[in-house]
């Protein structure tokens, strides 16, 4: 939805967008780009997949705005779960 907006907004020939994410767990000690170094991580590889008549610069641009969105942002943010008895 958030590429959609932008691209609506910008006037871009974004036809459809796809996604595919896939999710495994690794040693913290194997992430060279982590912060954390200890434990197991989750990671989320994810590939997006633009349809339309897009240059390279709109292409990587709409790949920066999807790092952008509320879905993203929520992922790599600090996340507590409080669980309650109802």
């Amino acid at each position: 939805m958030t590429l959609r907006m932008y691209a609506e907004r910008k006037g871009l020939t974004l036809q459809s967008v796809e996604v595919q994410l896939s999710h495994e767990r690794i040693h913290a000690k194997d992430c060279e780009d982590c912060e954390t170094k200890k434990g197991m991580l989750d990671v989320i590889h994810s590939k997006i997949h633009l349809k339309g008549d897009l240059d390279e610069a709109q292409r990587k641009r709409l790949l920066e705005i999807a790092t952008r969105c509320p879905v993203h942002r929520t992922l790599t943010s600090e996340i507590k779960i409080r669980t309650i008895e109802v």
